[in-house]
């Protein structure tokens, strides 16, 4: 364990120097993910999440239908094409050309395949039609609004106000507007996941290099994955216009630290990102970090910080008297956790002590009590993320102040160890962006595994910014192969039919973890004899 006061190490950099895949391989990889994605579309035009699919579909119903095996094989045999493709190469891709070649490859059928693996779309298309006929979308339900649309938004969602901010709202009755009908909106909203996914693309290599990482590995984790393709592509999520202005943001900051009109664009963009969708604000504390010139004091915090400051609250308030609609769409976070599934760890822990107090005859209440505890311990977790990213960013003070004091000396300090990183030049400059990059992408893994709820999607979050930091990459991988799983063609969630085997498993998985952590944090450090 870090003694109390000890320096705090910059996160290590993922070797350069991964193997590369061979010719034979990586071939193999693209065309067995292409032929994925072609089933995939295929098992969309014959069961996805047509308007006039059966809602409350189950497994067995959909194989009953006359399109329901082919439906089914399809689906599980094009996502396992595809999961093993993108696995495969998850040390990295031949080439950055590659890999960006490789994912518009199988994006490719997607992009003309129906609505998969959920229904939200048909939520947004309603929210921006109820902002466009002048109803307040955070006030009311889409069916009280009198969507024309709303038999085809899940029922669940139809009598609950928008989640998501005025930005995306905006952009919704945009779709609307320009779309006419319902096939033309969804096509528009379409373009525009598409277009923050392009903005993601466009940021990552600058992420990459500022954080020393192979673009290859990173451009492959985070473009080519199973989820990216099937949700916020096909599925045309909101979460990949959040990711490409998040990506943006830290970029611009990282890019130009210090700089006030550099910050004001960074903090502007990270504020679009939080009027997209809210849970991008727990980036926002480590952009700060990354918004620093030279040395990381208190003072420079405040000086730099607060520009980024200033242009996220403007984008906010802006956004905000612009669409008319005011903050009304905090109060419409609220019902992001109306549905129940044990795929969110503290719902499923809920759902176990449930069921142990129905063996006493206890009422279930389980499920809203730790939902409430999980929260606090999330307010808890990125406080302490964020500590430990100023802690070591102000230990790199003194690795700078020993690699400057080096540079006039003429003497180089290869081998010399300065608050645990490696001082040979272009170590101590990586180390910022890694450390700010670092802590970003835990605090959005914090913040997927500690909500009320989760969706297969959501694990798109902090996928980018683990493939530009983490050393390891099977412990992320391994959930977002596993989450691609977990939706069928229509937008039927397998953890609604697997609700108790779920909670009981998920219990199980996360207390072995824990005991893992505790076992690793208590493992006593080895001391060198002299």
């Amino acid at each position: 364990m870090t003694a109390p006061g000890a320096p705090v190490s910059p996160p290590p950099v993922p070797p350069a120097s991964v193997p590369l895949p061979g010719p034979l391989s990586a071939r193999l990889a693209r065309y067995a993910g292409l032929a994925g994605a072609v089933l995939l579309t295929v098992a969309g035009y014959l069961g996805g999440a047509l308007p006039d699919a059966p809602l409350g579909a189950t497994p067995v119903s959909i194989w009953r239908t006359p399109n329901g095996p082919a439906t089914l094989i399809c689906w599980l045999v094009g996502t396992a094409l595809l999961v093993g493709a993108w696995w495969s190469l998850r040390g990295g891709a031949p080439s950055t050309r590659w890999a960006y070649v490789t994912a518009g490859l199988w994006a490719l059928p997607l992009l003309v395949a129906p609505p998969m693996g959920s229904r939200d779309v048909y939520s947004y298309a309603c929210q921006g039609w109820t902002y466009a006929h002048g109803v307040d979308p955070y006030a009311v339900g889409v069916a009280a609004a009198g969507c024309p649309w709303s038999d085809t938004v899940a029922p669940i969602w139809r009598d609950t106000p928008a989640p998501y901010g005025p930005v995306f709202v905006l952009l919704a009755a945009l779709a609307v507007t320009l779309g006419g009908g319902l096939t033309g909106t969804v096509v528009l909203l379409r373009v525009i996941a598409v277009a923050g996914l392009l903005l993601a693309a466009i940021c990552l290599p600058g992420l990459a290099r500022a954080a020393g990482v192979p673009t290859r590995r990173a451009a492959w984790l985070a473009l080519a994955a199973p989820l990216v393709g099937v949700h916020l592509i096909a599925g045309a999520h909101n979460d990949a216009v959040m990711l490409g202005l998040l990506l943006g943001g830290l970029l611009v900051a990282i890019r130009r630290p210090g700089w006030p009109p550099a910050l004001l664009l960074a903090g502007a963009l990270l504020g679009l990102a939080v009027t997209v969708k809210a849970s991008a604000v727990v980036v926002v504390p480590f952009a700060a970090l990354a918004a620093v010139r030279g040395r990381h004091t208190v003072r420079a915090l405040l000086r730099d910080g607060g520009w980024l400051a200033g242009g996220l609250l403007g984008a906010v308030l802006v956004t905000s008297a612009v669409s008319g609609l005011g903050f009304g769409w905090v109060g419409g976070l609220t019902h992001s956790g109306d549905s129940e599934q044990w795929t969110s760890p503290p719902t499923a822990v809920g759902f176990v002590v449930d069921y142990a107090g129905a063996l006493v005859g206890r009422d279930p209440q389980a499920v809203p009590v730790l939902r409430a505890v999980a929260l606090l311990l999330l307010a808890g977790v990125l406080v302490v993320l964020w500590w430990r990213a100023w802690r070591a960013l102000r230990g790199s003070n003194d690795a700078r102040r020993v690699a400057r004091a080096a540079w006039v000396e003429g003497a180089r300090v290869d081998g010399a160890r300065v608050q645990g990183a490696r001082v040979d030049g272009a170590r101590v400059e990586v180390a910022c962006p890694r450390v700010v990059l670092h802590g970003a992408a835990l605090a959005l893994v914090a913040t997927v595994v500690l909500s009320p709820v989760f969706h297969p999607w959501y694990a798109t979050w902090p996928l980018a910014l683990l493939a530009l930091t983490a050393v390891r990459t099977t412990w992320f991988v391994l959930p977002v192969a596993v989450a691609a799983f977990l939706a069928l063609p229509d937008g039927t969630n397998l953890a609604r039919f697997t609700k108790a085997p779920g909670a009981v498993a998920m219990t199980a998985l996360l207390l072995t973890v824990l005991l893992l952590l505790l076992r690793t944090t208590h493992r006593p450090v080895p001391t060198r004899r002299s």
